[in-house]
């Protein structure tokens, strides 16, 4: 690492001091609220269908990207704009330090499941409009050489800071199931205090939209993704991809939680153990393949993610027809769930990725947001139907057809990036 910070130049120097603070910080969050699916359902004793919607609220306000990417590319203080986004989207965590420490409360009354749910969709709200700002940012002032490899040192330390976040809150929640209710609030601070962080990163705009209603301005958001997606036909196979990726990954994420904690019956420590364990060897590859997806064709590097995913999700489902295990220090270990999480791992390394960076490589720097914001947008459009839509499968058919489902969709999506590759030449348009 320190050879290559001494070939970056004095404003890259700077810029990756703030994104390596804010990735810092931003591990925290993502650590603790990487058991929020979890604590709905274990602590709140929510229902299967609110945890399928507290999943599809982190990824249906992506559905107003390219509208909100619109107004950001019209602000002339993005800076100040995204302080204003990180005190509306952040404070409301502060309501859950008034959270009852009763299981019956929260059976007799089913408000408070609810407004978690309230409250973490004004958190995610933040989303359309942090993530396009932040390869923005990044991407005017890191070099394309560089892009990939800075990148992946910040989402190695945000991982090893999640990591640390994560097994330190599943221990607390252990000990105590209602720990969330003073844990929560500090990530109001938290979550201000990283965007903070993230608005001091210089950026000099170069072109102002002229203001123009809001019909006008759905009318363009609309017309700018239709016009990125059809000339750009290497980057629509990339997003076609994406979109059977995510209805395999959305359609299970939630039923995962339910099938820990129905089938195998897992505590806090325990699912924080094997979050933690596939982390651990993602954090060792993440360099590699930060290197790696600058070098080769996106569409690879895609299709080689969606196939790791296809392996974690086989070998997990295989965990309810061959549940043999051993005990290591209290938690149980499952032959199975080791490969999987192995798999899990590359595929951890490799979308950290490609899901914040890879639709950069197919557009020009200046352009890097816009096509950001159409991956998010759509990212919103499966989110829409598809966590639900799992959560049914599940209910309807049982865990292996859901997981069988997944994976046949992760299929057409890898032979979608092969086709692609073979048929259409990459170039920046």
């Amino acid at each position: 690492m320190k050879l290559k910070l001494q070939n970056l130049d004095p404003v890259e120097r700077k810029v990756f001091r703030i994104h390596m603070s804010y990735s810092f910080i931003e591990g925290i969050i993502m650590g603790v609220l990487a058991l929020n699916e979890f604590v709905l359902i274990k602590s709140l004793k929510g229902s299967n269908f609110q945890i399928g919607v507290l999943f599809q609220l982190s990824v249906i306000m992506l559905l107003f990207s390219v509208l909100f990417n619109e107004f950001l590319k019209r602000t002339k203080n993005k800076p100040g704009m995204l302080r204003k986004v990180a005190l509306f989207t952040r404070l409301p965590l502060l309501l859950l330090i008034f959270f009852p420490h009763s299981l019956d409360t929260y059976l007799e009354f089913p408000v408070f499941q609810y407004l978690f749910l309230i409250v973490f969709l004004l958190f995610f709200l933040a989303n359309p409009i942090i993530f396009p700002s932040i390869n923005l940012f990044l991407r005017t002032n890191y070099k394309g050489s560089h892009f990939g490899t800075l990148y992946s040192y910040a989402t190695t330390l945000n991982k090893v800071v999640m990591l640390f976040a994560t097994f330190g809150f599943g221990l607390l929640l252990d000990n105590d199931p209602y720990a969330y209710v003073y844990v929560y609030p500090v990530l109001a601070g938290l979550g201000i205090g990283s965007v903070l962080l993230l608005s001091k990163i210089p950026f000099e705009q170069t072109r102002i939209e002229p203001k123009v209603g809001f019909f006008v301005s759905v009318k363009r958001s609309l017309s700018n993704m239709w016009q990125i997606i059809t000339k750009n036909k290497p980057y629509r196979d990339f997003e076609i991809g994406f979109m059977f990726y995510g209805f395999a990954w959305m359609t299970t994420i939630a039923v995962i939680t339910i099938f820990f904690d129905r089938v195998l019956n897992m505590n806090y420590s325990t699912v924080a153990f094997y979050k933690n364990a596939y982390n651990i060897l993602a954090i060792l590859i993440l360099p590699f393949f930060g290197r790696l997806i600058g070098k080769i064709d996106p569409r690879k590097f895609a299709a080689f993610t969606f196939l790791s995913l296809l392996l974690f999700l086989f070998f997990l489902a295989l965990t309810e027809y061959f549940p043999q295990s051993f005990e290591f220090f209290g938690i149980k270990v499952y032959y199975s769930l080791i490969l999987a999480y192995l798999a899990h791992a590359v595929f951890a390394a490799t979308m950290s990725l490609l899901w914040f960076i890879g639709s950069a490589y197919f557009a020009k720097d200046q352009d890097a947001a816009n096509y950001q914001s159409v991956h998010l947008t759509l990212t919103g459009v499966r989110g829409m139907f598809a966590p639900i839509m799992g959560v049914m499968f599940y209910e309807l058919f049982g865990f292996s057809w859901t997981f069988g489902i997944a994976i046949f969709s992760l299929s057409i999506a890898i032979i979608l990036m092969l086709v692609s590759m073979k048929t259409k030449k990459l170039n920046k348009q």
